[in-house]
């Protein structure tokens, strides 16, 4: 696979399909690294410097590594005095499978360390909060939640749901609140009191799962990410419900989140959110990322492959391809403002069918695809004629299978803006079965 940039505002990047003597009916590219940021030096707007406020003043958060040779030694200290006070008081304890006063058990450290690292290593705090916890989860049969039916079929990948893993391998929950501005689907759902205490349990089921998904390791993943969408969440009617979940997440699941990445934001919750940082701690403050509408793919893209992501924020990912094993890699690109960049996909031979998933954040941009025949006087042909694909526009997915042998090339055209958008692609090409059993 290579790039090449062309002079003036067009770019190339052609894909070579290898021509092999034995059968290979399958072709993945390899993903591309991504390129560095683009620095986009046009005047902000009031509401842009809030966003900035909001998150460039805090540094990334760095999570704990779990390794207690790396702890300072009053850190040490804290750990053992809390295994002795747990050890007075509970002869045997555990928490997700893990027995919490296994000697020797580092899983058990991992643990006990977020407990201690919520509450800066008090001792005493940290028990307190360790014992409630174990009481709530021995009532609310936290242990059982993940088995059960709870009849939240239609809110399942809607409202939450746990989809893919970021860069760094942490799973990833998505929230998104959205469709409670249906008063119907409200009063289903948070009606009376029975509905939200069922509705609560049910979202301790989604974290549950996510947790399930974790190593409980030093140097391994020991934490979520959580992507939070706030397009058309009703803020007044989910006030209860919300600061329910809140309060349970605290007080119950300490260090559990890695990241917490808001998207969709409205100008207002920028300004509410510089009003109230100050009275945040560093550490917290340095979870939050904030995108606003419109830069939820150029966020996204940079903590999610974009393969891991779902289509509705500018990914590749399905609801029908969480079936079908692994996602198939992407390879990433950006398009300049003002640029054209063309996807040749060569080497396809004919009989050969190449299907395609391209997608572009926040699209506002004309796409086209055709096929490029090798032979002389052999006429192009238009698969895809161009069009203009608007911003809310998922992934296209199509495919095409050529009659001679050619080339397929994947146009986006970003000339009528100065914006830089981020990109992805991904193909595969199948020979017919004919060629493969030549």
């Amino acid at each position: 696979m290579e790039s090449e940039a062309l002079t003036g505002s067009s770019q190339t990047m052609a894909m070579t399909f290898p021509q092999k003597t034995t059968p290979q009916p399958d072709h993945n590219p390899l993903p591309e690294a991504s390129p560095k940021p683009y620095n986009n030096n046009h005047k902000k707007s009031f509401v842009t410097s809030l966003m900035e406020a909001a998150t460039l003043r805090t540094p990334s958060f760095k999570e704990d590594t779990y390794f207690v040779s790396h702890l300072k030694s009053s850190e040490k200290k804290a750990l053992q005095e809390l295994k002795n006070k747990l050890m007075d008081s509970h002869n045997d304890c555990s928490m997700w499978d893990i027995p919490l006063l296994s000697a020797g058990d580092e899983r058990a450290d991992v643990i006990l360390l977020k407990f201690l690292r919520a509450r800066d290593f008090r001792v005493q705090d940290s028990y307190n909060m360790l014992v409630k916890c174990l009481s709530w989860r021995s009532e609310f049969s936290a242990d059982n939640v993940v088995e059960e039916d709870l009849g939240f079929k239609e809110l399942e990948g809607v409202v939450a749901y746990m989809q893919g893993y970021d860069r760094e391998g942490h799973p990833v929950c998505y929230n998104a609140y959205g469709v409670f501005r249906d008063k119907d689907m409200y009063e289903r759902i948070f009606g009376d009191e029975e509905k939200l205490k069922k509705f609560l349990r049910w979202r301790v089921q989604v974290l549950e799962r996510g947790i399930n998904l974790l190593h409980f390791k030093p140097g391994g993943v020991n934490s979520i990410i959580q992507v939070t969408d706030l397009k058309d969440m009703p803020k007044r009617e989910l006030r209860v419900a919300s600061n329910q979940i809140l309060s349970l997440f605290q007080d119950n699941y300490p260090e559990m989140v890695a990241r917490k990445i808001f998207i969709n934001v409205p100008w207002y919750f920028s300004m509410l959110y510089s009003m109230f940082s100050p009275f945040l701690t560093q550490r917290t403050k340095s979870k939050f990322v904030i995108s606003k509408e419109g830069n939820v793919a150029e966020t996204l893209y940079k903590f999610i492959r974009p393969e891991d992501i779902p289509v509705q924020y500018g990914g590749l990912s399905r609801p029908s391809d969480l079936n079908n094993g692994p996602p198939k890699p992407a390879s990433e690109f950006t398009v300049k403002g003002g640029e054209k960049v063309n996807i040749q996909i060569e080497g396809i031979e004919a009989g050969a069918t190449i299907t395609w998933d391209i997608v572009v954040g926040g699209w506002d941009l004309e796409y086209s695809a055709e096929f490029v025949p090798n032979a002389e006087g052999s006429y192009t042909i238009a698969v895809e004629k161009p069009r203009k694909i608007c911003p809310s526009q998922e992934a296209i997915h199509n495919s095409y299978t050529s009659r001679e042998a050619g080339k397929m090339v994947l146009s986006v055209d970003n000339t009528t803006s100065r914006r830089k958008k981020v990109a992805a692609y991904r193909y595969i090409v199948r020979k017919s079965s004919a060629l493969a059993l030549v």
